[in-house]
């Protein structure tokens, strides 16, 4: 990652890592205030797609400000697991702004965490994807791959929900939808996450080519 990139990672990392932290105090207030107490604060707040994967831009935002000091830090620095990355935040802020926005009212303090978990750090980390990751190895058959993440989601999903019936979002509701729905549901998500995933493979090589050209043109006296 060029240097000139890190004072942006690392601003993006804090401001990640502070909302993340934000939300989970508000979801442990939350459960708090509904006599459910602490812990079932915790266990809704990892049951969510978004928090798990801004998780994820926090670390790669944050393994990209230090440079590679590690095995999981340099996993993190990978061009390829930048781009899934990428991938997920993408899904998270159209799913969230296009389909469920609408389902609910925050207030105060959840409304700065909402917007900037589903909002301004899937800008950020497009922008930084844009910017400073090098996307020469992408290839095409890495968008079959990376959908392990979200696949490897839905079985958590539908496991926490067998457990205490409780699902984070409507269409993977197995209560009032049926395993048959969400399964429909599940597959029709899944192909959208293949589609972007190709669409910033594209972009990716689209770039590369383009860097390339520039550099090999003479120079105009």
């Amino acid at each position: 990652m060029p240097n000139r990139y890190r004072l942006f990672a690392a601003i993006a990392a804090l401001l990640g890592w502070f909302t993340l932290a934000l939300q989970l105090l508000l979801s442990i207030q939350l459960t708090v205030a509904n006599g459910q107490g602490a812990l079932a604060g915790v266990w809704t707040y990892f049951g969510y797609f978004t928090i798990l994967t801004n998780v994820l831009v926090a670390l790669a935002l944050t393994a990209d400000a230090r440079g590679p000091r590690g095995a999981v830090s340099r996993f993190f620095t990978r061009p390829d697991v930048h781009t899934a990355i990428a991938m997920s935040i993408v899904i998270v802020a159209a799913i969230y702004n296009l389909m469920l926005r609408q389902l609910w009212q925050p207030h105060g303090w959840q409304i700065v965490a909402d917007n900037i978990l589903h909002v301004v750090m899937p800008a950020l980390f497009l922008l930084y994807w844009w910017l400073a990751v090098p996307k020469a190895t992408l290839r095409w058959p890495q968008a079959i791959y990376w959908q392990s993440y979200p696949a490897a989601y839905f079985a958590y999903v539908l496991a926490r929900g067998a457990v205490d019936h409780w699902y984070p979002y409507p269409f993977l509701d197995v209560t009032t939808l049926g395993y048959l729905r969400v399964l429909i549901d599940a597959c029709v998500v899944l192909l959208v996450f293949i589609v972007v995933a190709l669409l910033l493979i594209a972009l990716g090589r689209w770039q590369t080519r383009r860097s390339s050209r520039i550099a090999t043109q003479p120079a105009q006296s």
